[in-house]
């Protein structure tokens, strides 16, 4: 199982980041797309591909709605050609990034159509002029211009070059709910479960997946699973859940952002969900000392997360990879929590958990 961290997408630092995390032997760095929160994702990942030479780069995650599909091909694509092939793209319906302009994430229609694109685009394929939806009152017809000649679609030909011999990015969509864990297993080459870290709901996201493939006629093992979790590794536990709760809102509001919660969930944990989203404050959002925050129980935390000592947090990634997952994105220590200790979970993160989950 590959295991990566995320931060936010720093042009400055992120080449700093990414060759620490490199030398301490994560698999992966993955950054935000946020786009009044934080700096440029591409610019980040490509500053980080020259400063390293091993560790995979990715959005974690990027969004439909802020950049047409087209545009995060191109993007990502090349951050792949920066990198050696090291580009992975990790897209949702949006968050905070759409939260920022006034908006909801991403309807799903739209989500899957865009996914279809994107796909066709990284594939080096045309997409054709009809399907773009791109407003006539912005932007007419390419016919009014009455052009000599014109291309006949919408195709990236450098990208399309460019797999001769090579290879296509990946893309993992992440999904919480029924409806888009079953639209990511249909069009993502990695759905990546933003469900938690318990192991009955990552088993249901893997089933809803693999039932989706079945019914559209398609091979259920042919798509990869993955998972962000929040994760804090402490020899005291009060400080290991200290650093994973300003994360864990945002990743555990989402199973309940519509107002309903998704996937297997006790009534007690039904009870935090429903609090947590009722309080959550998008002006602090992922922070620790939020008012979101105070509504997590250390009971919801140690089920929805993996905080405690090096060997708790070896066996609750061991027992997810038994389920099937080659992939996680562990995420701790944002604003809000201790510096300090989340300087002592990614030291035990890099000496300890990761050399012993690959053991």
């Amino acid at each position: 199982m590959e295991i990566w961290t995320s931060g936010v997408a720093s042009p400055r630092a992120s080449a700093r980041t990414a060759r620490a995390l490199e030398e301490a032997g994560w698999d992966g760095f993955m950054v935000v797309d946020s786009q009044n929160l934080s700096g440029d994702p591409y610019v980040a990942l490509a500053m980080a591909a020259t400063a390293t030479t091993r560790i995979g780069l990715g959005t974690g995650v990027t969004n439909t709605v802020t950049r047409h599909a087209s545009v995060t091909a191109c993007s990502i694509a090349s951050v792949d050609r920066v990198s050696n092939g090291r580009a992975v793209l990790g897209i949702g319906r949006g968050d905070s990034a759409l939260a920022h302009l006034g908006r909801a994430p991403a309807r799903l229609g739209p989500f899957a159509r865009y996914l279809g694109q994107l796909q066709t685009y990284l594939r080096g394929e045309a997409v054709p002029f009809e399907a773009i939806d791109i407003p006539t009152d912005v932007a007419p017809p390419m016919s009014e211009l009455e052009l000599a000649d014109a291309p006949p679609s919408s195709r990236i030909a450098w990208i399309a070059q460019g797999l001769e011999g090579g290879r296509k990015v990946p893309v993992e969509v992440a999904a919480s709910g029924p409806r888009v864990i079953a639209a990511a297993a249909l069009h993502a080459d990695r759905v990546m479960f933003a469900l938690g870290a318990d192991e009955e709901r990552i088993a249901w996201g893997i089933e809803t997946a693999r039932k989706a493939r079945r019914d559209a006629g398609l091979d259920p093992d042919a798509v990869a699973f993955g998972a962000y979790i929040n994760c804090g590794c402490h020899p005291d536990v009060e400080r290991a859940r200290g650093l994973v709760k300003g994360g864990l809102t945002t990743f555990a509001r989402f199973s309940v952002m519509h107002g309903k919660a998704s996937g297997p969930v006790s009534d007690s944990d039904r009870a935090v969900l429903h609090d947590l989203r009722n309080s959550y404050d998008m002006k602090a959002h992922t922070q620790a000392d939020s008012r979101q925050a105070g509504v997590l129980t250390p009971a919801f935390i140690d089920r929805f997360a993996i905080a405690g000592s090096p060997d708790h947090c070896i066996d609750r990634l061991r027992r997810l990879a038994r389920l099937g997952l080659d992939k996680v994105s562990l995420s701790g220590g944002m604003r809000g929590a201790s510096a300090e200790d989340a300087a002592v979970s990614m030291q035990l993160l890099a000496r300890d958990v990761l050399p012993g989950v690959r053991a």
